[in-house]
């Protein structure tokens, strides 16, 4: 699979080449603070295929958090485009940031200990209150 993606504005694009690792929401109290209060909706793909073609992102990482993730995203419109978390070998791609959204089904729900009442699960898929077993 190869999907292609941007940030709001244009200036920052990516193109991921793979097999997903995962696709899922993830309800996490870290994820609701980036993404406004819903799900996190992302697909993991292998970080080899992973790269920037056009310019590139500005990095975050908190430095309060053991194994924190770095997050990137667009130094212009602020676009969180990807994370990475340390020792993975994947990039997290941010499903609303793909130039065809449409490619992405859940596969599973995670971090289901910190849903809110809001928050709606998939229809049978599995959920987990934290990261499934491997």
């Amino acid at each position: 699979m190869k999907v292609q993606g941007r940030c709001y504005c244009g200036n920052v694009r990516y193109e991921a080449e793979g097999e997903p690792m995962m696709a899922a929401q993830c309800l996490c109290r870290e994820c609701q603070y980036i993404t406004g209060g819903g799900p996190n909706m992302f697909m993991a793909m292998p970080a080899t295929g992973f790269k920037y073609t056009a310019s590139e992102p500005k990095q975050f990482t908190r430095k309060d958090l053991d194994r924190a993730v770095t997050r990137e995203f667009c130094p212009e419109c602020g676009t969180h485009l990807v994370t990475k978390v340390p020792g993975l070998p994947a990039t997290i791609l941010k499903v609303g940031t793909l130039d065809d959204p449409s490619v992405f089904t859940p596969q599973m729900t995670i971090y289901t200990c910190d849903k809110q009442t809001f928050h709606h699960l998939p229809e049978g898929k599995p959920s987990f209150e934290k990261l499934p077993a491997r």
